[in-house]
């Protein structure tokens, strides 16, 4: 009986501990808005995470932004939001995940099935913000992420270094690059010098 009783105090402290971790809903909604321009905040699509790890829509937006909030079992602070049209890439990046499925296997999964027809990938140019810094860069009381840093990346699918006219490695702090040129996740690279 000891020992049973023992087992369920260190289950319900490890409950306890992991919904320490996640932070309240508005905080995870203010913090992952953050990434897109001030004139979409109000209307973005949330998602976050619940006390179980699972991500589920927080606040329903009306425009045509999804924002992603900090996955708090993850090092460091980092929110992303991303045109809707790339929802199900996305979203499917995101199971492959939770199925142990990472890094490039997961990148090539999600090919394989845009390429036979099976993922929705946008059609045209679609946007996705990136947010990040360390553990403490988001201040909950303020609102704010001051000592995060904003990158933007801007898919072109199929676009190349020739129709471009962008370099295809980093060239210097800032300057726009393109990244995975030729390909359906021919992107834009924009990542901003930090700010001493």
């Amino acid at each position: 009986m000891k020992i049973i009783r023992i087992l369920f105090i260190a289950l319900l402290v490890a409950s306890c501990t992991t919904q320490a971790q996640v932070p309240p809903v508005n905080d995870q909604i203010v913090a992952a808005s953050l990434a897109v321009p001030e004139e979409y905040r109000a209307e973005v699509t949330v998602l976050g995470y619940t006390s179980a790890g699972r991500i589920e829509v927080l606040k329903e937006g009306t425009n045509h932004l999804v924002c992603l909030a900090d996955n708090p079992s993850n090092e460091g602070f980092s929110v992303a939001c991303y045109h809707k049209d790339l929802d199900p890439y996305m979203a499917r990046g995101r199971e492959l995940r939770e199925q142990g499925i990472g890094g490039q296997e997961n990148l090539a999964k999600r090919q394989e099935e845009v390429e036979a027809g099976t993922l929705s990938w946008t059609s045209s140019q679609a946007v996705l913000y990136v947010l990040s810094g360390d553990d403490d860069a988001f201040d909950a009381e303020s609102g704010t992420a001051e000592s995060a840093r904003l990158r933007y990346v801007i898919y072109v699918p199929y676009a190349t270094a020739e129709s471009t006219g962008l370099s295809a490695l980093p060239t210097a702090p800032g300057a726009p690059w393109l990244m995975d040129g030729g390909t359906y996740r021919a992107h834009i690279m924009i990542s901003p010098p930090a700010v001493n």
